[in-house]
């Protein structure tokens, strides 16, 4: 094939793309709105499944590599109620199912396994439009314009490319994480750290949740779940560390000190992350010379995959490409009637778990995963 594969979006997803498509000699460009590699953080521990993530991983030739970045004893996981009480406790297995890696280094990893100039970076997007016969004409804020036969939307929850083939939208799904740091933990802040121990954390309540990673070296990174409206969080002047960490705090009155301190005592500005999400099944019908993967295609709220089918995505697209060198549409189609199946099935999945097994409490998690042991 050709026929030069145009990316917005160097995440994961459009990374591992492009990845996918040099291992089988196939030219790609990625345009990223950042202007640098490390232009901002990359967010915190993701665990690659076997399932998915892992099998991306497989597709990119990159198994060697992505070994030596999982963090040893990360998969172990403490659930515990609101006073502290731990309820479940459990070691990493070894098995290497679920393995926790630093998202940041995954990035780098991926970026440093593709040619040089392969990533355009300070190109944000400005509009897109459709030129007819395939061809899509990409139009960037610096007054740049590039004309592909084949445009990818790697871009994200706010695609710019998702227009050309949906009028659908992201809307907010009623929860907001509210993320903070705790640095040099075993130190600084003991009794926290041996209440997160060597994995991850979870205090589950109805609206209220609080989870925790213990992430390279002793950092610690929480998400505070809260349910509450936008209106509510923009009530929380969040450049205001002290203020809003105790504005956040009061809503977990009660509980248990070494818990609510990775609120308190954080060691960064809490940052806000109201979660959203496209409608349940989203999907469109085929047109030719562009497609979405990611979160472009199907936005979800978060539920432990969607960096795992991002990736996915963006190699099951690479090897459809390759599988069909001299029919583009071919390879779209096969592609997208499989991620359409695969990201449905993953969301319910994922409502099934939210809506029926867990009702908010500590218990309730429990006994979902000793009904996964038992099943296993």
């Amino acid at each position: 094939m050709h026929t030069p594969v145009t990316i917005i979006g160097a995440g994961l997803g459009g990374l591992t793309l492009a990845r996918v498509l040099h291992v089988h000699g196939i030219p790609a460009t990625v345009y990223e709105a950042e202007p640098s590699p490390t232009a901002r953080a990359q967010g915190g521990m993701l665990d690659i499944h076997d399932y998915n993530g892992q099998l991306a991983v497989a597709a990119a030739d990159l198994v060697d590599e992505f070994r030596g970045l999982i963090l040893p004893g990360r998969q172990a996981m403490r659930i515990l109620d609101r006073d502290g009480t731990v309820l479940l406790d459990k070691a990493d297995d070894g098995t290497g199912g679920r393995p926790e890696v630093q998202r940041g280094e995954l990035r780098e990893l991926l970026l440093d396994s593709l040619p040089a100039g392969t990533v355009q970076w300070g190109h944000k997007v400005s509009g897109v439009r459709t030129l007819g016969q395939g061809r899509h004409e990409v139009n960037f804020a610096d007054g740049g314009t590039v004309v592909t036969n084949l445009l990818v939307g790697a871009d994200g929850a706010w695609s710019r490319v998702r227009p050309l083939l949906s009028t659908a939208t992201p809307e907010y799904v009623g929860e907001s994480f509210v993320e903070t740091y705790l640095f040099d933990a075993d130190t600084r802040h003991p009794a926290v750290a041996a209440t997160v121990g060597g994995g991850s954390l979870m205090a589950p309540a109805p609206g209220r949740q609080i989870h925790a990673h213990r992430e390279r070296g002793a950092t610690l990174h929480a998400y505070v779940v809260l349910a509450e409206t936008l209106d509510w969080f923009a009530g929380i002047d969040f450049t205001d560390t002290a203020a809003a960490t105790a504005r956040i705090a009061a809503e977990f009155d009660g509980w248990a000190p070494e818990l609510t301190a990775l609120i308190t005592d954080t060691d960064t500005a809490p940052i806000w992350r109201p979660n959203y999400a496209l409608p349940r099944g989203h999907r469109w019908d085929r047109m030719p010379g562009v497609t979405l993967l990611g979160d472009a295609a199907h936005l979800a709220a978060p539920n432990g995959e969607g960096a795992n089918l991002a990736m996915l995505d963006g190699a099951e697209l690479g090897k459809a490409l390759a599988a069909h060198p001299d029919d583009i549409e071919a390879a779209l189609t096969e592609y997208e009637q499989a991620m359409f199946a695969r990201s449905t099935e993953i969301a319910a999945e994922a409502a099934e778990f939210f809506e029926d097994l867990f009702d908010g409490t500590a218990a309730s998690l429990v006994a979902v995963f000793a009904g996964q042991d038992q099943t296993r």
